[in-house]
């Protein structure tokens, strides 16, 4: 919570004063609700996002004609990935390549998931294998660091080799499942990490060079977006979705099985946000998900507020799932205990390519517009909260 700051909570949504860099209007509406409210004028859904989506298919089966794929999709066997695969092949008629990183962490039920799709839908899976003792490596060292969002190391690689493939294909367009109405806008504070941060952590905390394990800095993301022209495209902007009655859907057309929670389908991300997050920083990430739901019509502000008065899941399995987190990252219950009493950390406490971005400010944001199709919500965040 903001220190000598009262306790508050946004009337719109669940955001409240846990959350870094919250204001309030005179009506008790957060700038994070107006930040959310700004995204979705920015990518309106409708007549006007269908318009728009139906551009970008145009496009990408024109890049892709006479190629056996015009696009790639990052599949984990999540709500998100899973949904937009169906909708690739069956109403859009594009030829995905799906890839999925495996990094040692994806539970049972991610996995069958991921084959029932794929399997369904035709569709080639590539499976990217990072070596288990770096991703090890990567895993402790962010953890030694006491940053909140341990597992963005896992969000770097995943970006990176959907791009080396993408430009090892020649496809041209990249589909991500992310969408800032059903997930929310994180805080920069709990999750921004980067490739120069990845480098300096894993060197100091682990002492070793990272060799199998793939990551991409800003001269790669500038030849990747500006000189290759693979473009990542999060479709969900723009058409008609919900979660729930994607969930509904793929159970009954796919025999697809819920895996319990946001992200829960990686053991180690479920550890993250219903362990770690909690338990050392006192940061609960439902308020910022069931927020943006809240404006996005899929959950009552009511009901948010009463499943945050519960624990993020089952305490008796939570504390199963860090006994397993602990043996098999390789640490022992001493060495663990040690790491969650260190002092909490973020991401400002290390090197990254942060302080250079707030510095040529108006330059990044036309280097990232130009190499991104998407304004990321970084930008948006910067501007709500100036």
């Amino acid at each position: 919570m903001i220190e000598n700051v009262a306790y508050q909570r946004c009337t719109k949504g669940v955001w409240d004063t846990t959350v870094p860099g919250i204001r309030f209007d005179q009506n008790g509406v957060s700038n994070y609700a107006t930040m959310i409210e700004k995204l979705a004028q920015a990518y309106p859904r409708g007549d006007k996002g269908e318009r728009e989506w139906s551009k970008i298919v145009s496009n990408i089966k024109k890049k892709g004609k006479n190629k056996k794929y015009d696009c790639i999709i990052g599949v984990s066997g999540g709500t998100d990935s899973s949904y937009l695969m169906h909708l690739a092949i069956k109403k859009y008629g594009l030829k995905p390549l799906a890839v999925n990183l495996d990094n040692g962490w994806s539970s049972d039920i991610a996995v069958k998931n991921i084959k029932k799709i794929t399997s369904e839908l035709e569709i080639d899976l590539e499976t990217y294998v990072i070596d288990y003792d770096e991703v090890k490596a990567v895993l402790r060292s962010y953890m030694k660091a006491s940053l909140p969002w341990i597992d963005s190391p896992t969000d770097l690689a995943i970006k990176a080799v959907l791009y080396k493939i993408a430009s090892r294909e020649n496809i041209k367009y990249i589909l991500n499942g992310s969408d800032f109405r059903s997930e929310g806008k994180q805080p920069t504070e709990w999750t921004y990490s980067d490739a120069k941060q990845l480098l300096f952590i894993v060197k100091k905390y682990e002492r070793i060079r990272l060799k199998s394990y793939p990551y991409y800095n800003i001269i790669k993301l500038f030849n990747y977006g500006f000189i290759k022209g693979i473009k990542m495209i999060r479709p969900f902007y723009y058409l008609d979705y919900q979660k729930v009655e994607a969930n509904k859907f793929l159970m009954k057309y796919y025999n697809w099985e819920y895996y319990g929670g946001h992200h829960h389908e990686n053991i180690f991300t479920k550890f993250a946000i219903a362990y770690w997050l909690p338990k050392k920083f006192d940061i609960d990430k439902r308020i910022i998900t069931l927020s943006a739901q809240i404006l996005n019509g899929e959950v009552k502000r009511k009901d948010a507020i009463d499943i945050l008065q519960k624990p993020p899941y089952n305490l008796e399995q939570m504390e199963k799932d860090k006994d397993y987190v602990i043996k098999k990252l390789g640490l022992i219950p001493k060495d663990f205990t040690n790491i969650l009493q260190n002092t909490n950390k973020n991401f400002s406490n290390y090197p990254s390519y942060m302080p250079l971005l707030k510095k040529y400010h108006k330059l990044a944001s036309k280097y990232l517009k130009l190499v991104l199709p998407v304004t990321p919500g970084i930008l948006f965040e910067n501007e709500e909260r100036k």
